[in-house]
């Protein structure tokens, strides 16, 4: 008897003539995720992988795989042979321990056989298993409808026995949907829409704006930590942090100020590009929402758009606040994001900004900065490049 753990893939199953790539990515990524285990072997069975690894491991690679994309769910499961008989002693042990754990009043046998060699159909095993646990545990009922405890059972090359389906966080493996640059701020939503992007198999990189010493220290850490947190889910990702506190002096000092947030987050839009560009980075990720902020508008997003020819992704514009920091609090990145450290994008908040800006009055002030293709390759070349990984 051995204990393994199934891991199911939901989405990638659809794929056709590709399906290998998706696959064979995913147990990259299953790999990576697991570099912490000394002994690993993965099998590639139909719509199934089994994942041995030692006993006193099984709880840490559980933990791993549930925020890989592309795993729809895992079991831990008993292995054993594919006999009536030892399947039957299996679930005696199976149904034994969970009387012990949490004393289930209701039952069923739920059997998949997968090898159509074994003697037993699918039903016939559930009623040969199904009445020899009425007769080992009279306490217990069947319930096909709604049972507190059901016995899962494969019957592949071998029986495979288990009790609990955990959910995963589905989606596609990352590495298959290109590779794109996150605009990362300290705040809530930004982490959120790297962790949604993430989840349909895109690859991240992503560019910070640091604006020291208006911002501190501790905001540029802050950032770093979100990042780890995001990288959980995403696997490694470069971090670069671009020092913006020039360019942005540059901005307030000759910029009308109620167009000075829209072209500060112009010339982010230009240097992620710039960025993006160099590291095969097809688009831009940045954490807009609709109307959530001034610099939100439908018509200072069109604004801002105008300054990159990448095309720019939002997968968080159609949330309210509370959808978002529900997403936040699932992935464990509320609590950081909330922290006290103001970015650059907070700091120069003018008291009144334009919200419904036209194109050629922004370009025309944006003009009217001295230097700035200077000052945004001198905020290039500075940049400092970070390896993260998820913590």
């Amino acid at each position: 008897m051995e204990k393994v753990i199934l891991i199911r893939y939901g989405e990638i199953s659809l794929k056709g003539l590709n399906k290998s790539f998706f696959v064979d990515t995913l147990i990259r990524n299953i790999k990576d995720s697991l570099k912490f285990l000394d002994y690993k072997k993965i099998q590639k069975i139909q719509g199934r992988f089994i994942l041995r690894v030692e006993e006193k491991d099984i709880d840490k690679a559980c933990q791993a795989l549930l925020k890989i994309f592309g795993i729809a769910s895992i079991s831990v499961a008993v292995r054993v042979e594919s006999d009536i008989e030892i399947i039957k002693e299996t679930a005696k042990i199976l149904v034994e321990r969970q009387l012990d754990l949490n004393e289930p009043k209701t039952f069923k046998v739920n059997t998949r056989r997968a090898d159509k060699k074994f003697p037993l159909t699918s039903p016939q095993i559930n009623g040969e298993l199904g009445g020899f646990v009425l007769k080992e545990f009279p306490q217990l009922n069947v319930d096909v409808h709604d049972p507190e405890l059901v016995l899962y059972v494969e019957i592949r090359e071998s029986a495979y026995l288990y009790t609990d389906i955990m959910q995963g966080k589905g989606g596609l493996p990352v590495g298959t949907g290109g590779r794109a640059a996150l605009l990362i701020s300290g705040g809530i939503d930004s982490p959120v829409a790297g962790y949604m992007i993430s989840k349909r198999g895109v690859e991240l990189i992503a560019v910070h704006f640091h604006s020291y010493p208006y911002t501190s220290e501790r905001a540029r850490d802050k950032v770093i930590k979100l990042m780890e947190i995001v990288a959980r889910y995403s696997g490694r990702v470069k971090l670069f942090v671009v020092p913006f506190t020039d360019l942005q002096l540059a901005i307030g000092e000759f910029c009308n100020e109620r167009y000075s947030t829209l072209i500060m987050r112009r010339y982010m839009m230009k240097i992620a590009t710039e960025i993006a560009k160099k590291n095969k980075a097809m688009a831009l990720i940045t954490g807009e929402s609709v109307g959530q902020v001034a610099s939100q508008t439908m018509e200072s997003l069109m604004v801002t758009d105008n300054a990159t020819d990448l095309p720019v992704f939002r997968p968080v514009i159609g949330m309210d606040k509370s959808e978002i920091i529900a997403i936040a609090e699932e992935i464990e990145t509320f609590e950081t994001s909330i922290l006290p450290y103001e970015d650059c994008c907070t700091v120069f908040v003018p008291k009144h900004p334009q919200t419904k800006p036209k194109l050629e009055n922004v370009i025309r002030e944006e003009s009217l900065v001295e230097n700035a293709d200077e000052l945004m390759k001198r905020a290039i070349e500075d940049t400092e490049m970070i390896e993260i990984y998820g913590k």
